[in-house]
């Protein structure tokens, strides 16, 4: 038996390893993705007031802290039968792109860029290598995360752990001076972001010439929010369409355990999501690619116009990994476009933002679009508002069978003998996995630490006999 292992996988939020195992023969055996982290947060939620929820789940993560906060009170909501008011809907939204534009940003520069720019030396495969290359780059990358925290401090009273979403609506109006300055970031947001498209195309180009497009390609089911077919990050129905792209189902996010069902695999702490009536078989993928591929359409003008591009380019439903690069750019520049359509809304400060709870419902369903893919929270409660039960689906768990099989289709095209592993090879694999944009605390629901260092561990008959460190 020969196995190799690369623990951690590096630049992706969370900590994970790959480990490849060949038979006695020298035949590729069994490739997997490992999440090594316990689940816990849920436990945690047990026992506190429902209405303290969208306080507690950002913490789970501070990247898609946002989209907690968003999930935990539309399900507050739901718990207390409770509509909050329009521009309570406005804000909410508008701080959930807000917060896309900055993930999409810190994950496009600081995380995918070193991978699409195929740098050979892994020491400089980093962002601060790019920055002394390429210092304008990083600048501008800068500058539009700013802009994406920016207003979610400013709408959410923190930039890392928002506060301001609360049981009927916002506790926080927006003010006059706020909505104009906001509104100056947002006409710089969607220049930057249209710059990013155009550097991502060149990049994506670059993965074609070098056959490298296609690494972990497999086709699936794909999921995502729309309303009315059009592409939605922050309320409407979940679409799930074919491998040919025929909807096969659209149904509110309170009916998600009629068609999701969760199986468990000894090697992962993560669940493996499935579509229930299609059996395990039923793999599907969300996230950035996901959405584009259920939408009819995008929601502003020049995210359309790209999209139509990306359509014409790519065929419809695209499956290739890497192109949830191209894709996530495609959001983020809808997202920048949305920021401003939202404060252009005269309605945005307007006080009337909460509306009083009367009764418990005891049960209540929310869902967002988080940048990495839905995100559902779960929430059943006492008569006392007790939470008795927490049910987190959070799109890196659902992605989960996706990672688990593009790891082993690098290894099936790649790795004929265990002689063939070099630190190349197992970095081919590592951006499969970052092509998703996985968030392994959101997925495990725990903040987790690692000093481990990139390395190929290669063994033979359970025998450490080489290290390749990358």
């Amino acid at each position: 038996m020969v196995k190799l292992s690369v623990e951690p996988v590096t630049r992706v939020e969370g900590h994970g390893k790959i480990t490849v195992s060949f038979d006695e023969n020298g035949n590729l055996d069994k490739v997997h993705f490992h999440v090594v982290e316990v689940r816990g947060f849920e436990k945690f939620l047990e026992g506190r007031y429902i209405e303290d929820a969208p306080i507690y789940t950002p913490r789970i993560c501070g990247i898609c802290q946002v989209a907690h906060h968003l999930a935990s009170a539309k399900a507050v909501d739901a718990v207390f039968g409770v509509k909050i008011p329009e521009t309570a809907e406005l804000l909410r939204n508008l701080m959930h792109q807000g917060a896309t534009v900055h993930s999409h940003a810190l994950h496009f520069y600081m995380l995918a860029a070193p991978d699409l720019m195929l740098i050979d030396d892994a020491l400089k495969r980093n962002i601060l290598a790019i920055a002394k290359e390429h210092p304008e780059i990083v600048k501008d990358a800068i500058e539009l995360r700013k802009i994406g925290q920016t207003i979610v401090k400013v709408v959410g009273g923190k930039a890392i752990h928002p506060v301001t979403c609360v049981v009927g609506g916002q506790s926080k109006p927006l003010k006059e001076d706020e909505r104009e300055e906001l509104l100056k970031l947002s006409e710089r947001a969607v220049e930057l972001s249209e710059k990013s498209i155009e550097i991502g195309k060149k990049l994506i180009e670059n993965l074609k010439e070098n056959d490298l497009l296609d690494i972990g390609y497999f086709e699936s089911y794909h999921a995502g929010m729309v309303n009315d077919g059009v592409h939605e990050l922050y309320d409407g129905k979940i679409r799930v369409v074919n491998a040919e792209g025929k909807v096969e189902y659209e149904f509110d996010p309170s009916e998600y355990m009629n068609y999701i069902a969760e199986g468990v695999r000894p090697y992962s702490y993560l669940k493996f999501p499935y579509l229930k009536d299609k059996g395990e078989e039923g793999v599907y993928r969300v996230n950035t690619l996901s959405r584009l591929n259920v939408a009819d359409k995008m929601a502003t003008l020049l995210a359309q116009k790209y999209y139509e591009e990306f359509v014409k380019e790519f065929g419809k439903p695209c499956h290739y990994p890497m192109l949830f690069h191209y894709a996530r750019l495609i959001e983020l520049l809808s997202s920048a476009e949305k920021v401003k359509e939202l404060l252009e809304n005269d309605k945005i400060v307007v006080e009337d933002i909460r509306a009083e709870p009367e009764d418990i419902v005891g049960e209540g369903v929310g869902c967002v679009e988080a940048p990495r893919g839905t995100l559902i929270h779960h929430f059943k409660t006492d008569e006392e508002g007790i939470i008795t039960d927490a049910n987190l689906i959070v799109a890196t768990v659902q992605n989960n069978p996706a990672m688990d099989i593009g790891v082993r289709k690098v290894a099936e095209k790649y790795l004929k003998s265990p002689d063939d592993a070099n630190p190349q090879i197992l970095n081919y694999m590592e951006m499969v996995i970052r092509a998703y944009d996985p968030c392994l605390s959101c997925a495990t629901h725990v903040i987790g630490n690692s000093n481990n260092g990139l390395s190929l561990e290669v063994y033979k008959k359970n025998e450490l006999v080489k290290v390749i460190r990358g």
